[in-house]
């Protein structure tokens, strides 16, 4: 899979870089990464990996593009509205990068077909908005042994971490996961979505860009991983934070007496709509 001389003028900014390089190129070109949710976050994610020269490119959404979508959800368009949003997302990247290969996985995540889906790429971004999808998603990769680069939004803020949670940090224990920052999801109903409390769609914008930036990271071994710190935007006062994030020996996922060595615990939940963040 050698680069081809279109592809060599296509991504020659990051040929000259010492960081990245024909090695790193490569890598990208070889990668298989799947998106989770072709909405808000999902958005700038896939059109910054295509643009990147990520070789396999996964979406997997059972929505359709909606008119209150574009305000923030970037890969889509007006003529797409009442278009499967997978399809919509795969036509955006033919014209943005077609040397990028689509896997569309119209569909929802559940525990019957996490680890099959996840199990065929390399890297995971998660662009979901509900918290079942996420702690669904978040054991999957673990039990897959798969980075995980997780974001989420709020009206004017955004979170984004890595989660390595299969592999451990210089302590010997385990990096953190989702499970080790929310050991619980809140009660229904206590936190509003984005369709009731609204958001800004260029915070999408800067935290979709974020996360794709970290899975090119992980891809090609550039700087550090996110792996047990949380980065925190806040869009209002134009501020960036990180905090660390610690193992919890009492998680029930990677802690000293795990309870969850499957996905049977997601077993008969209803997943919201996972990509409408």
């Amino acid at each position: 899979m050698k680069l081809t001389p279109e592809e060599i003028d296509r991504y020659k900014r990051h040929l000259v870089l010492h960081e990245v390089g024909g090695q790193g190129q490569q890598k990208l070109k070889e990668a298989k990464v799947l998106v989770i949710g072709a909405g808000g976050l999902g958005s700038p994610v896939l059109m910054y990996l295509a643009a990147a020269g990520v070789g396999t490119l996964g979406i997997i959404d059972d929505d359709i593009v909606s008119l209150d979508n574009l305000q923030r959800q970037v890969i889509h368009d007006t003529t797409h509205v009442g278009v499967l949003k997978t399809q919509s997302a795969a036509e955006t990247i033919k014209r943005l990068n077609p040397h990028v290969e689509t896997k569309l996985h119209s569909e929802r995540l559940t525990s019957e077909n996490a680890l099959e889906v996840i199990s065929q790429y390399d890297v995971i971004a998660d662009g979901s908005d509900n918290f079942a999808t996420r702690y669904l998603v978040n054991d999957a990769c673990y039990l897959a042994k798969k980075p995980l680069v997780f974001a989420a939004l709020g009206p004017f803020d955004g979170y984004l971490t890595t989660f390595r949670a299969f592999e451990t940090g210089t302590e010997g224990n385990p990096y953190p996961n989702y499970r080790d920052i929310f050991p619980d999801a809140p009660p229904p109903g206590t936190v509003a979505n984005c369709s009731e409390v609204g958001i800004l769609g260029a915070v999408a914008g800067v935290m979709g860009t974020l996360q794709a930036l970290e899975v090119i990271k992980e891809l090609t071994g550039v700087g550090d991983t996110l792996a047990g710190r949380l980065m925190i935007y806040d869009a209002r006062a134009c501020r960036f934070q990180s905090v660390n994030v610690a193992w919890d020996p009492n998680n029930p996922l990677t802690g000293e007496a795990p309870t969850i060595t499957d996905l049977s615990i997601h077993a008969g939940q209803t997943m919201a709509e996972i990509c409408d963040a």
